[in-house]
Formats: structure tokens, sequence, C-alpha cells
């Protein structure tokens, strides 16, 4: 098949969506599969001439929902993504968060072929979406499939929009994030234990929940916790500035890293915090983290408990909770043996979720929409 894949974040803007993007399309053309992802430039970072990526228009990152959105601009977006439908000839388009301005949904208008429709959001009442419902109906109603990623996507986008739906969770790389990749040997010593953070710092990620606790988690551990953060956001700063002067000899902030080096950040940590405070309808940084190993902590919300189960393969507390959080951390970095335990089975579950078993069910929903295009086709 020819499949174009229409997403508005792809590297190197690092996320859950890019991730989701850039495996299932390695997985469809490693079964022989003609694959195009279509997103837009990034005015810095890597190369835009990456195999199979064709960019339009430019990036740029506006604050939304508690978080930062990528939002693709340009005067002729529409006119190039039409271009673009009718050079490729798609078999079938694949677009990544369909309701999303301006690539997504422009792409639903443009493209001429079966179009798969995967919902990625979840959060509360939203009263845009109940505004813009009447005009958006004919987008979602363009679509030959709906995917969501999680139970609470399903709901979240059934509530506006109901109809049937596939949910086909996001996937990681059992390879990629594995037990035996080597740590960063700079952070790994005989006194210290490390907590490790991966995200953009949005607000919404918990981060300052985190600094908050973190001299009740260095008390309790008698000075053996220490945090690593790995991600950035203009509010760099600002958390930064939070973290009081006795506390920063424990906590490290490591900005932006490598997508390459990032297994290696995964090995560094003894556990992994999440503390979201909502609005996640998905962990695929919990996945990663279980997957090689490591011990998760995540707040308690719908979308996490698509992965964890607590106390089985991971350890959840209530949202926002700065006392249950500083207690499960602390617990954790005083209980090595615990550790072990939860850690080999965080990689039994990830393992569920390997990126071919996702690809299987994408492409059986591929190949149905075909089908049906087909026989609506025949029948005309």
């Amino acid at each position: 098949m020819r499949i174009g894949i229409v997403t508005q974040s792809y590297y190197p803007r690092y996320g859950g969506v890019t991730e989701h993007v850039h495996h299932t399309a390695l997985e469809l053309r490693e079964r022989g599969h003609d694959v195009t992802i279509v997103t837009s430039r990034f005015r810095q970072g890597e190369a835009e001439n990456a195999p199979g990526v064709v960019r339009i228009g430019y990036n740029i990152m506006i604050p939304f929902n508690g978080a930062f959105v990528d939002l693709a601009v340009g005067m002729r977006l529409k006119a190039q993504l039409r271009s673009l439908m009718r050079a490729y000839h798609f078999d079938v388009v694949h677009v990544h968060a369909p309701l999303v301005p301006t690539l997504p949904l422009l792409a639903v208008q443009a493209a001429e072929c079966p179009i798969v429709g995967t919902f990625h959001t979840t959060g509360g009442r939203s009263r845009l979406l109940e505004w813009m419902r009447g005009m958006l109906q004919p987008i979602v109603g363009r679509l030959s499939a709906r995917i969501a990623v999680s139970e609470t996507a399903h709901e979240y986008a059934a509530r506006y929009f109901p109809g049937e739906y596939h949910v086909i969770p996001n996937g990681v790389d059992v390879e990629r994030f594995h037990p035996r990749v080597a740590p960063i040997a700079r952070w790994r010593d005989p006194d210290h234990d490390n907590i490790l953070f991966v995200g953009r710092l949005d607000p919404r990620k918990g981060v300052q929940l985190l600094l908050d606790c973190m001299p009740e988690v260095v008390e309790r551990t008698n000075g053996r916790a220490r945090l690593l953060l790995v991600g950035d956001s203009y509010l760099r700063l600002k958390y930064q500035s939070s973290v009081p002067g006795a506390m920063r000899q424990h906590v490290h902030f490591l900005g932006h890293v490598p997508s390459q080096e990032l297994p290696r950040w995964y090995a560094t940590g003894d556990v992994f915090v999440s503390p979201a405070t909502g609005n996640e309808s998905f962990g695929i940084v919990l996945l990663e983290a279980m997957a090689a190993g490591r011990t998760v902590v995540a707040s308690d919300i719908p979308g996490y408990r698509s992965v964890v189960t607590p106390d089985v393969n991971g350890v959840m507390f209530r949202p926002g909770d700065r006392e249950a959080l500083a207690r499960t951390l602390s617990r954790l970095v005083n209980d090595p043996e615990r550790r072990v335990v939860l850690g080999a089975r965080g990689r039994a579950r990830a393992l569920e979720f390997a990126w071919p078993r996702v690809t299987d069910r994408l492409e059986a929903v591929y190949r149905d929409v075909r089908v049906r295009r087909a026989t609506v086709h025949s029948a005309a």
C-alpha cells in the first residue's frame, strides 16, 4: 500500500505522537509498504530531508490546555496538501489528531482516498469542542475509520463525535529501551539513587509538584535521592529558580537531550516518575521506562492506567498529592529489592506494547477501509 501519515508533531520535536508516527512508519516499511510522513518544517533541529518525510509550512508552538502544542503555519498549506495528495496517489491517509488545526484538519479535507484518524486527546469538558462540534462534524464524517489510543481518549472523542472507534494503543521499541542498555557513568555512583523525569517542562506534567516534594524525599532518604530532569521549555528558568539553595545539589536540570541518548538516560534512573496532573491520554514515557526495566511512579489518572497496574508493575499516587508522592519516592529509593521486582514486571508489561503488535492492528484497519471503499465503488 501507498500510505501517507500526516502529523503536526515530528522530529526534531520529541513526544508521544512523534514516536508513534516514526515507529509505525518503520514497521510498515519493513512489511513492504510505501510510507510517506507529511509534517511541517522546524526552524532548528534535525535536517529536513530525511527519506520518506515531506515537510510543508513551518512549525510554531502555542500554549493550550496546560501544555504547548505544535501548529503548522503557512500561506499555501491547503493548496500544497491537495497537490501532494494528487502527486502521491495514496491508498490510505492516516491523520493524527485530525481535528487539530491546521495541518491535520486540512489533510482530512484534501485527501481523496480512505482516511484513518487517530485521536490522542483526553480531558474534561471542552467548551471549544461543544461550540465547534457542528463545524467539525463534516471533518469527522470524512474519516473511514477512527482510532483512539486509549479508552480515555475514546471516551473523550465519542463524547462529542459518537460512533465506532478502534482502541489501538501507542507502542514502545522494546529493543531500543532495554534493561541491558548502559547507563551514563557520570550520573551513577554508590552514594546516590536517581529519580528520573523525562518530558516537556509543562505545568500539567507536574514538574513543580515534583520539585516541591524533593526536600522531604532527600530528608527521608538521608541524602541519597537525586532528581534528574530531562526535558525543556521556556519555563525552565522559572522551575530552576524555585529550587531552594540547599536542594540544588540534589536537583539537576539536564535540558533537551538527543533522541538517540534517551535509552541511556532511562538506564541511568533508579526510579522513573511522571506526576502529570491530568489530560494525558496515554503513558508513552511510562512504557519506555518500563521497557528499560525501571521502576515507575505515576499519578493515578485514566490515561496512565492504560499502562500501569498499581502495585503490580508500577506505583501510583493521587494526582497533586505532594505528601503521597514524597512518601512513594522515598520508600522506593530505600527499597532496592522492591524496585527490582517492579522493574521486571514492568518490562513484561511493556512487551505487550511492542511496535509490531501495534502495527498489526493498524495494518488491519488500513486493509479494512480499502476493502470497504473498493466494495462501495464496485457496487456503484
